[in-house]
């Protein structure tokens, strides 16, 4: 029984206790002050259809908490919430100038849809066009963003609280029901409502604990990882308060020396790819049994552990004075550069590497799932590391190189590695130990948003909010500007060109393994490889470890690290190092139709993993129609002809409505009234169908029929 959820009229907010925080406004350089207290809230909308055709949403319900769950409390209009915020900003004495209430929202901008133009905004912070993760009111209320904050969805959220017990509720609104604020709501609907409300609280609440006060609470998840490791580059004591002036000198001047121009920075941008994701074409549409995987400890920060990073700002390379191919067998340097190939062709009967999408110019392209296997001409931009993965890959019969830059390479500076070590050591040693549930769930969060923050873009487009979006895309004037603002910041601790790098050597530690495993390769993902007869690999992969742990005694050795830090222990005394390739088990089935598409059975239970498919959803419609226990038959239905209807895919197609509409509205209990909404996002279930591209399915028919291979295995 919701004895808890309450009219909004009913709540008696005067008498909570709270206390302001002050904090500096970088923006407007002054001292503003904020209620130090949690607040969530959440909305409950209809999508319909008018006439069969037109697109109606609307909110029918909202729940506002504040402090905890005794302080939860609904309504049913924009204009009852807008009541509540005046009473709030009265006995608050709120203001945007001043006492600031922070209210969060989980997947803020869905509401901000719904509610933008009920209220006057003096401050809208965006991640991109309808991405607002922060947005102040003139009623002194700033909606803030728990989704971004967290990473987590709700349920997941949920679980990772550490001093509250609540599980996220399913199952008790059936959103196909047409609902308006006239319709009753029954006890297990509104406790429904008050759950999700009660989760952010209790999240909110976690983190002024850990944090402190509101105020020091970040945007957003990278922006924990973004301080955390700034201040051990600048600052030099524990509490990260006092500056030792010449460690700030020291790593200012290095940042100095890592300048980018407009078109360096839009090199940088062609030459970088991010992880690969691809099926052999050995083995793609085929069952396959005993298949293995295996996965890096922490691929990302590992390699920002092990490797060399561009230490310098880039370098031209005048082809007639210096040798490319020696520039390449450099350990000292490494390079970027625009490349074009002639007469390129795979000499892998198992994978290829190249990226179609980072190809600017190809002609007569042979294309293998996204992937080029042969052209007569290609060109592209990459960095070193790619074009030695390229000369195992390929066969040309010519090749020129452009644009070449060179960039001295060195270890990224100590404090980043110390930085990555604290959070490595943290999410190894902390798991499972009692009362250190939150800083292990921190630093397995923050660790995994190291390599992020290296590769945030630079340059910008400018996306601003005015009742309505607007966004301006960058000119060359104004990137100029963002580079040079870049260049000359001195609150600057990172270099594009690392996270450019960091991908890079990644794909290399994958490929190593690709090229060694060679024909039982099956499937990759980034950090993880599926492979057949894993025994017969296991000496590979042991040779492996040992060299990820002699590169990692290299750097130590460099920049005089304690190379224990690279292998903490477990609870239970197991030694981790970062870095080795992990074997993750056995699965019965495995069966891939191309990248980010592939079925597996382990122990019994079937796992899917396919983009833009629920993975719970696609496996119990399969498991339906099979009659919930033939697993045979789910690994036969799932092909390129398997058809999920929409009432069962979980997705939703999103249509944003920016024009006010009314319409009379009768809801499921058989009440009529009129609803009038200002702007929304209507949600409609939309079908799936997995067919791979006609493109890919000739592919594999030719390669079935033998045309393909006129270049020589890696076996």
């Amino acid at each position: 029984m919701v004895r808890f959820l309450l009219n909004y009229q009913e709540v008696d907010f005067e008498n909570i206790e709270f206390e302001t925080v002050a904090k500096f406004d970088k923006q407007t350089k002054t001292v503003k002050h904020y209620i130090n207290i949690e607040c969530g809230f959440d909305i409950e909308t209809t999508s319909m259809l008018i006439d069969e055709t037109q697109k109606f949403a609307f909110m029918y319900e909202w729940t506002f908490g504040i402090k905890n769950k005794d302080y939860i409390c609904y309504g049913r209009t924009w204009e009852q919430f807008k009541e509540l915020c005046s009473y709030l900003q009265e006995i608050y004495e709120l203001s945007p100038d001043n006492n600031i209430l922070v209210v969060y929202i989980h997947n803020f901008s869905y509401e901000f849809q719904f509610m933008r133009k009920y209220f006057e905004w003096e401050n809208v912070f965006a991640v991109d066009e309808r991405k607002p993760i922060k947005a102040l009111c003139s009623m002194g209320i700033e909606f803030r963003d728990s989704y971004i904050l967290s990473g987590y969805s709700l349920s997941k959220l949920a679980e990772n609280l550490v001093s509250h017990k609540i599980k996220k509720l399913y199952g008790d609104l059936d959103y196909s029901l047409i609902r308006t604020h006239e319709t009753e709501l029954t006890e297990k609907e509104l406790e429904y409502c008050n759950n999700d409300v009660e989760i952010i609280l209790d999240y909110i609440n976690e983190q002024i604990e850990q944090y402190g006060d509101i105020t020091k609470i970040p945007m957003t998840n990278t922006g924990r990882v973004r301080k955390f490791v700034k201040e051990k580059c600048y600052f030099t004591d524990k509490n990260h308060k006092k500056s030792s002036k010449g460690k700030f000198q020291r790593y200012n001047e290095l940042m100095k020396e890592l300048t980018l121009t407009s078109d360096e920075y839009i090199m940088l941008k062609r030459c970088f790819m991010g992880g690969f994701t691809h099926a052999s074409m050995l083995y793609s549409e085929q069952l396959l049994h005993n298949v293995a995987s295996i996965d890096f400890t922490s691929s990302y920060p590992a390699v920002m552990l092990s490797e060399k990073f561009p230490m310098s700002k880039p370098i031209p390379v005048d082809l007639k004075r210096e040798n490319f191919w020696e520039l390449l067998k450099s350990d000292d340097y490494s390079m970027m550069f625009d490349v074009k190939f002639y007469g390129l062709h795979s000499k892998l009967t198992f994978e290829t590497y190249l990226s179609e999408s980072k190809c600017q110019i190809k002609e007569n392209a042979t294309i293998n799932n996204g992937r080029v296997f042969s052209a007569d001409v290609v060109q592209t931009t990459m960095t070193s590391i790619d074009f030695k993965i390229m000369q195992q890959c390929y066969s040309w019969e010519r090749v020129e190189v452009a644009n070449v830059y060179k960039f001295y390479m060195q270890y990224l500076p100590k404090a980043i590695l110390m930085s990555i070590l604290e959070l490595y050591g943290n999410k190894t040693t902390l798991k499972g130990v009692e009362g250190k549930e939150v800083e292990y769930l921190l630093s397995k969060g923050m660790l995994n948003s190291v390599y992020g923050m290296c590769v945030t873009d630079i340059v910008r487009n400018t996306i601003t909010y005015n009742n309505g979006w607007q966004l301006e895309k960058f000119t060359q004037e104004s990137m100029q500007e963002q580079i040079e603002k870049y260049n000359d910041s001195k609150n600057r601790f990172l270099y594009y060109a690392w996270g450019v790098w960091v991908t890079a050597y990644a794909r290399k530690n994958l490929w190593v393994g690709i090229f060694n495993i060679g024909t039982d390769y099956v499937y990759s993902d980034t950090d993880s490889i599926k492979l057949l007869n894993y025994d017969k690999h296991k000496p590979f992969i042991e040779w492996y470890n040992k060299d990820i742990e002699r590169k990692l005694k290299l750097m130590c050795d460099f920049r005089k690290i304690d190379f224990n830090l690279m292998k903490p222990k477990t609870i239970k005394g197991v030694e981790k190092l970062i870095g080795v390739w992990d074997y993750e088990g056995m699965y019965e089935n495995f069966k891939t139709l191309g990248a980010k598409r592939y079925l597996v059975s382990e122990g019994g239970k079937l796992h899917l993993t396919v983009a833009g498919l629920s993975k719970q959803n696609g496996v119990d419609y399969m498991l339906k129609i099979c009659n919930n226990n033939n697993i045979d038959k789910v690994f036969e239905i799932f092909n390129d002809d398997l058809y999920i209807p929409e009432i069962e895919t979980g997705k939703n197609t999103h249509t944003y409505i920016d024009e006010p509409m009314t319409a009379i509205v009768t809801d499921y209990q058989g009440n009529t009234t009129e609803i009038t909404s200002l702007s929304s996002v209507h949600l409609s279930p939309c079908e799936f169908t997995l067919s791979i591209s006609k493109q890919y399915s000739k592919f594999l028919q030719d390669l079935k029929n033998g045309y393909l291979f006129t270049g020589i295995s890696a076996e």
